[in-house]
């Protein structure tokens, strides 16, 4: 850099072609680095072959409904009341526009916690959690109220949220994407 005669430094063209020859240098590294980092990422098909997903129990509350995406879709799990679970199992099964009993929509010895997709069966929207009369999910775009067991009570919903393939792990933990070994519950897809 020059200066002048009062001392403020001048830049110069050699100033501009040192900060260009950088710029150009570090795109240019940037250029032949990437291919290689992206390389590390798992394929498309890798990714829609779809990894099962772990969920952790033990923080779910009791009541208490948590959103998971597995393969791309909205997951719910949700953690039943003693009470959410009673409402369930009493249920008229002829009085369903989709007749399931609570007993085939979860695993044995694992009653409180229910697996669904996220999804109304209608059109697709996302109902909301903990609402309608039967304190299930109710889907605010066009009126389709599940239970608590995920079961279609009223709307122009067809069918019951339908059951992704699940296992439990452990007491407090379940693995989505992979059905244990024994025979599966009966569920729409």
């Amino acid at each position: 850099m020059a200066t002048t005669a009062t001392g403020a430094p001048q830049h110069t063209r050699r100033d501009f072609m040192m900060i260009a020859t950088g710029a150009a240098g570090v795109v240019g590294l940037g250029a032949v680095v990437w291919p290689f980092i992206s390389a590390m990422a798992p394929d498309a098909n890798t990714i829609a072959a779809g990894a099962p997903v772990e969920v952790d129990l033990a923080p779910i509350t009791p009541g208490q409904i948590v959103k998971v995406f597995w393969r791309g879709k909205l997951v719910f799990v949700r953690n039943r009341t003693e009470e959410e679970i009673k409402s369930a199992q009493d249920v008229n099964l002829a009085s369903l526009p989709d007749p399931m009993p609570d007993s085939a929509r979860v695993k044995d010895g694992h009653s409180n916690v229910l697996v669904v997709y996220g999804n109304c069966t209608h059109l697709g929207c996302v109902p909301l959690g903990n609402e309608g009369p039967f304190h299930g999910w109710a889907c605010p775009c066009h009126g389709s109220i599940f239970d608590t067991s995920g079961r279609v009570r009223a709307g122009p919903a067809p069918i019951n949220l339908p059951i992704p393939p699940y296992t439990f792990v452990s007491d407090s933990k379940i693995r989505i994407g992979e059905e244990s070994n024994a025979a599966p519950k009966a569920a729409h897809a």
